[in-house]
């Protein structure tokens, strides 16, 4: 039975392992140093109550990361023998349950012109997210998406 749920320290080994699986997806985790300082990242996010994962007998399937101060999805990844399943959906939505009401949430992913973006793109849109500014981040030109939430009280 797959379960979403806060990660742990003990959880590092097996996120690990799965960033490992799709770390070609991102950019900036190219390095063995890169993939270090990642590890180094999750830690603090582990500590911070801020790392989501979806756990199955003791492997890790998906994994999310999120700033409640900066009202931002960071990371998110799900192995690929394990897609169309929803993990993805069911971390995103343990995550909003954690982050402030009535701000709006925002996730940077490729351009529409990078193929490597289209089934992020599609996802975050199905999720109500929309389109929002062009940027750049570790020298990849990537697109805002931002999840537009009604203030608290406010349906």
């Amino acid at each position: 039975m797959m379960e979403i749920r806060l990660a742990h320290k003990t959880d590092i080994d097996g996120w690990m392992m799965l960033v490992e699986q799709v770390r070609d997806a991102f950019p900036g985790l190219e390095t063995a140093e890169a993939m270090a300082e990642h590890r180094a990242t999750v830690l603090n996010f582990i500590q911070n109550s801020s790392a989501v994962c979806a756990e199955e007998e003791g492997r890790i399937l998906g994994a999310l990361l999120f700033s409640k101060e900066n009202s931002m999805l960071c990371f998110l990844a799900v192995n690929p023998a394990c897609r169309r399943q929803h993990i993805a959906q069911k971390l995103v939505h343990f995550m909003l349950l954690r982050m402030e009401k009535g701000k709006d949430i925002t996730v940077t992913t490729y351009r529409e012109s990078d193929p490597n973006g289209a089934a992020a793109r599609a996802f975050y849109k199905n999720l109500g997210f929309s389109e929002g500014r062009l940027t750049e981040e570790f020298g990849c030109p990537v697109q805002e998406f931002i999840l537009k939430r009604p203030a608290a009280g406010q349906k």
